[in-house]
């Protein structure tokens, strides 16, 4: 079973590469560290808020696009 982390993880890297990011260009555009970046994608980091709200905004979807 996914948890919420691993989903959120996985609709960031399906969105960023869809949009032809590297993570470094999605941690640029949301000065959010690189390593966070992939730890996020990787379902092994807990994003705050603020951070899912940096992520949506960079990949053009709403916070509940990532979390569903």
């Amino acid at each position: 079973m996914t948890n919420t982390y691993q989903k959120l993880g996985e609709n960031v890297r399906n969105l960023r590469k869809g949009r032809k990011f590297s993570q470094e260009k999605l941690a640029e555009l949301t000065k959010v560290d690189p390593k966070s970046i992939i730890a996020i994608e990787a379902g092994k980091r807990n994003p705050t808020l603020k951070t899912i709200q940096k992520l949506a905004k960079a990949l053009k979807v709403s916070p509940k696009d990532l979390l569903e």
